[in-house]
């Protein structure tokens, strides 16, 4: 009896080790990646549960800087900066996150011998925020600043995604205009990601946390600027950070990523300033790494502009590392600008 007992446990092991051996099992990769995508979820609710709080404690916002300048153009409360007396006049076009301010180095160089004027587009700086947060919606904003402050036939200089704007802007009132500088700009459309929504609390925590980051602040603009610009100060980094911390900043920002991306148009409305008799400019810092080695003279062509500058040692920020070099790439245009076309 006992010999029967020991040969069915027998009979049971060969069996479950058979069903074992012919069971079906996912491939390796495939485990790791479930494990993964697991992981991931539960760190993404738990750092999404950690953001709620956190979110609620930082909410509170800043007050723009007291003494600024504004005035209604095209409907919206726009800040803008002035530097200079005399001469013809100059309007300077930020790009994305950046705004008036960033122009300071390069507008007090042009202030020797021009007017020269800087607004802060809707979406940036201390402008009020009004969407859509698109190309045609800042030039018409532009274009307002310049009729509202009777700025008469100024010379566009814009930078980054800011080519875009003044490129629209120059398009739709080419009679308001007496030329057109891209810097360190392509004009093009920055695709948007449409899907920061998705990460709801989250977004709004890494944005803070970098935003409170002297730090973080300092190795981006680093990276942009390149290693010729100076370390920022305190002061510089408040500079950066402030814009971001004002009420409506945030939500802003949201859309723009959400709707629109970096502002930029088709190559073919683009391709379309070659067709105008003002003239035009491309500047580029040589080490910009944003774009292309061929970008400044793809860009010229596209445009109708001349052989491009490429100013050695220069990275995206050009205008805050080399602002002797932008300004007689400006003064180049200046001189051939149309009184009227």
């Amino acid at each position: 009896m006992a010999t029967d007992e020991v040969d069915e446990q027998h009979d049971a092991i060969d069996v479950e080790h058979y069903l074992a051996a012919d069971l079906p099992r996912r491939p390796w990769h495939r485990r790791v990646l479930r494990r993964t995508a697991k992981t991931v979820a539960v760190v993404f609710v738990t750092l999404t549960m950690l953001s709620v709080p956190y979110n609620a404690y930082t909410a509170g916002t800043v007050a723009p800087p007291p003494g600024l300048t504004y005035v209604t153009a095209d409907g919206i409360h726009t800040r803008y900066e002035t530097w200079g007396t005399s001469g013809s006049p100059i309007v300077l076009v930020h790009g994305a996150v950046e705004d008036s301010d960033t122009w300071q180095d390069l507008a007090a160089v042009l202030a020797k011998d021009h007017r020269v004027y800087a607004l802060d587009l809707t979406g940036s700086g201390y402008s009020r925020r009004v969407s859509p947060y698109t190309p045609q919606h800042m030039a018409a904003q532009l274009t307002g600043l310049v009729t509202a402050l009777h700025i008469d036939r100024p010379v566009l200089v814009s930078h980054s995604s800011g080519a875009a704007v003044a490129a629209e802007a120059v398009l739709e009132s080419p009679h308001t205009y007496s030329g057109l500088m891209f810097l360190d700009g392509d004009g093009l459309p920055i695709p948007s990601p449409g899907v920061t929504w998705v990460l709801g609390p989250l977004r709004t925590s890494v944005l803070r946390l970098v935003l409170r980051s002297d730090w973080a602040i300092r190795t981006i603009y680093a990276s942009e600027c390149g290693p010729s610009c100076p370390r920022l100060d305190a002061a510089g980094v408040e500079r950066f950070r402030r814009p971001y911390q004002v009420a409506g900043a945030e939500q802003g920002l949201w859309d723009t990523l959400d709707t629109v991306g970096g502002p930029g148009l088709p190559a073919s409305r683009l391709s379309q300033l070659t067709q105008l008799c003002l003239p035009k400019a491309v500047t580029f810092g040589a080490q910009d790494s944003m774009f292309a080695a061929n970008a400044p003279q793809s860009v010229a062509a596209n445009i109708g502009a001349p052989a491009p500058t490429v100013i050695q040692g220069a990275h995206h920020l050009s205008l805050v590392s080399h602002p002797a070099q932008v300004a007689a790439s400006v003064e180049a245009l200046v001189a051939r600008a149309e009184p009227a076309c």
